[in-house]
């Protein structure tokens, strides 16, 4: 019987054009991998994996896929990325690390994508790929449902995106894994896990390592529907099973879980090679993708010369790309410093900051009113974090009212977990959104560093200016009312040292309004601390935090400081004067301080820990050649002995005594007892010793 008559006579289970195309990528993503492997000295220079024996599980996916959808590879999903349209150039590019590198520029890992193509499917930004890609991504699925609950989102005509969220099942037993699919099946997003399951980490094996595979997980997570696939490696398995997912998701809007099990059929990564360790190789290799889809092709009546044909074609693609990307330019050292912060739109500050007739009213109040109107503004905004919603309006009633006014879908309370809060805002950012979260107290954002610092500061840097987060995250800090331990910190010198975000840190009322107009409007994450000891002008000497509420468009530039007070210029040039540096419950210290001084003392509120307003410190250096800076942290190791280091080595000559650093004491937490507690804060008489003593030089 001839193929031709042969093929007739088959009836293929997917149309034949599908098929092919798997054939096609699948030699693809063969021949990359020994191309990798065979040029190892080449290749070596900077880590990479590759996906054979997944490639199977991976071009079912991507086949599927379409340019509204999200999806999330992980760094051994080369063949998802050839499978959405990338060619082998696009990926060797970044293999190399290559100038035009389509995802980064040459600034990230191979199979590390960022894409914002509008005939391929969305991935913004994600880091290395063990689990902490499952919140962000989780965060866009609940970006598109906000979007569709809202009527903000596009009509695809019942194509609705997917979001696709791809792991390892060794990453499932990250936490942060946990706290996606809790989202998940909590607001039953339209998200699709897809869990690759080859029951290796890096050298540790299954039964080292989990209790039970991603399935067994999944039961916890009530309305999370799971699917197994046992054989991996069977395109067309694979095919179908997360065609019946996709589909659903596309019509009824509900999270999946769908379980591959595939052979891993080469190294872990470059680095670490699979015959240092691995003893379960030969089984792995009957196992092969590539010869059992080509056995199943030629059952169907395929013609092994079209197979062949194909293959050549895609191996010859394969070698010309490799030898043409090894060629291409390398990045510029002036790249270096591109992609750090997208450009804000507010630049200078705006807006009637004191209006004649309004009463003084205290600063929760305030950032309560910014937000307020923001969003009456804005439908794209929306707040959410523990505690904020209708019933409670934030512990500190921050976010009084809104839920009432706004909706449950605008306003909402999460679980206890402050990586999703975190960072959740990649994903609502990605599809458009604006949102505003509240981490509870500053003691709480531990929680939640791994996702700022790996996720939300590195996105728009490296995906080279593709996907900036534009999130507003609100952070209450500070020592107050015998907080203690857990509800007492301060957390800006770690906050200072992670790149790529902005952080304020306002004492008075239309400062904090002010800033965060200027951080919704902003297209870079931006912190926002709130010292909750001035929320309510609770504290003797902190009175000053009530202000008049400033006019509905006031905006503080980020980077941009405020003289409270000025010292007279006899003083100044008679070299009697100082000028103290502080920011946050520091401006009143030094205030009742100075009163002792008067005339001889600047006091110059930062307002932003990052960017930091190095030129207004500098120029009061010069003007004063006497500095204090004033923290409410303990001093060592801390952002103000940085600000008192840049001090001294841009402005040494202008120096005429040594810049003091005024802070807490070096305990390893806050006290509870009030007694302690405030023998641990910095105090007005500090700050006047410290004047005093600055003066006499």
């Amino acid at each position: 019987m001839s193929d031709k008559v042969k093929e007739d006579k088959v009836r293929l289970p997917l149309d034949k054009k599908t098929l092919l195309k798997a054939w096609e990528l699948m030699c693809t993503a063969k021949r990359m991998s020994n191309l990798y492997n065979e040029n190892i000295q080449i290749t070596s220079k900077y880590v990479h994996a590759t996906s054979r024996g997944h490639e199977a599980a991976q071009l079912a996916l991507a086949l599927q896929l379409k340019p509204q959808d999200f999806v999330a590879p992980y760094y051994r999903d080369d063949s998802i990325l050839l499978g959405i349209g990338m060619t082998p150039y696009d990926l060797m590019l970044q293999l190399f690390a290559k100038r035009d590198d389509p995802f980064s520029g040459g600034r990230t890992y191979y199979c590390h994508p960022s894409l914002n193509d509008a005939d391929k499917p969305k991935i913004p930004h994600q880091s290395s790929a063990t689990g902490m890609q499952a919140i962000p991504t989780t965060g866009v699925g609940m970006g598109i449902q906000y979007k569709e609950n809202q009527g903000l989102a596009e009509d695809y005509k019942g194509e609705n995106p997917v979001v696709v969220c791809s792991l390892g099942d060794a990453s499932i037993t990250e936490g942060e894994v946990a706290e996606a699919f809790q989202m998940a099946v909590l607001k039953q997003l339209p998200m699709l896990y897809f869990i690759q399951d080859n029951e290796w980490d890096i050298s540790a094996s299954a039964d080292e390592i989990r209790a039970g595979d991603a399935t067994h997980y999944a039961r916890g997570f009530k309305g999370l529907e799971v699917i197994t696939v046992e054989k991996g490696h069977d395109f067309i398995d694979c095919y179908q099973a997360l065609n019946k997912a996709i589909t659903t998701i596309r019509k009824e809007r509900r999270p999946f879980l769908v379980h591959l099990k595939v052979p891993l059929l080469s190294h872990h990564t470059s680095g670490v090679r699979m015959e240092w360790y691995r003893d379960d190789l030969e089984d792995d290799k009957k196992r092969d993708p590539y010869p059992y889809l080509k056995n199943q092709l030629l059952g169907f009546g395929i013609k092994s010369e079209d197979l062949e044909r194909l293959e050549m074609s895609a191996i010859e693609l394969v070698e010309k790309d490799f030898k043409r990307a090894q060629k291409a330019e390398e990045p510029r050292p002036e790249d270096l410093l591109t992609h750090i912060y997208a450009p804000t739109p507010i630049t200078e500050e705006k807006g009637e900051r004191d209006p004649k007739g309004k009463e003084k009213t205290v600063m929760v109040d305030s950032a309560l009113f910014a937000v307020r109107e923001i969003m009456e503004k804005h439908p794209e905004a929306l707040l959410y974090g523990q505690d904020v919603g209708h019933r409670l309006g934030g512990v500190f009633r921050e976010a009084a009212t809104l839920a009432q006014q706004f909706g449950k879908d605008r306003v909402f309370n999460t679980p206890i977990q402050e990586a999703f809060i975190i960072g959740s805002t990649v994903g609502m950012s990605a599809v458009g959104l604006k949102p505003i979260v509240e981490v509870q107290f500053a003691d709480y954002i531990w929680p939640g560093l791994n996702q700022l610092f790996t996720e939300v500061s590195r996105s728009y840097y490296l995906s080279n200016g593709k996907w900036p987060v534009s999130c507003v995250i609100r952070v209450p800090i500070g020592a107050y009312g015998s907080g203690g331990p857990y509800h007492s910190s301060s957390i800006e010198s770690i906050l200072s040292n992670i790149r790529g975000i902005k952080v304020a840190y306002p004492s008075t009322g239309a400062d904090l309004k002010g800033l965060l107009k200027a951080a919704y409007y902003d297209p870079n994450p931006c912190v926002l601390l709130e010292h909750k000891g001035l929320y309510w002008s609770k504290i003797k000497g902190t009175e000053g935090a009530k202000t008049t509420e400033p006019s509905e468009d006031y905006v503080v530039p980020f980077g941009r400081a405020r003289i409270v007070q000025e010292a007279d210029q006899d003083r100044i040039d008679k070299g009697e004067s100082c000028v103290v540096i502080t920011y946050g419950r520091g401006v009143y210290w030094s205030e009742s301080a100075a009163k002792h001084f008067p005339g001889q003392v600047e006091i110059l509120d930062l307002r932003s820990i990052q960017p930091v307003d190095s030129d207004a410190i500098f120029v009061a250096t010069k003007k004063h050649n006497k500095v204090i800076v004033v923290t409410e942290e303990p001093r060592g190791s801390s952002f103000a002995q940085g600000i008192a280091g840049r001090v001294v080595d841009d402005c040494f000559e202008s120096l005429d005594a040594p810049v003091i650093v005024v802070g807490a004491k070096d305990t390893p937490a806050i006290p509870l007892n009030e007694i302690l507690e405030l023998a641990y804060l910095p105090n007005e008489e500090e700050v006047r010793a410290a004047i005093e003593r600055v003066l006499q030089f």
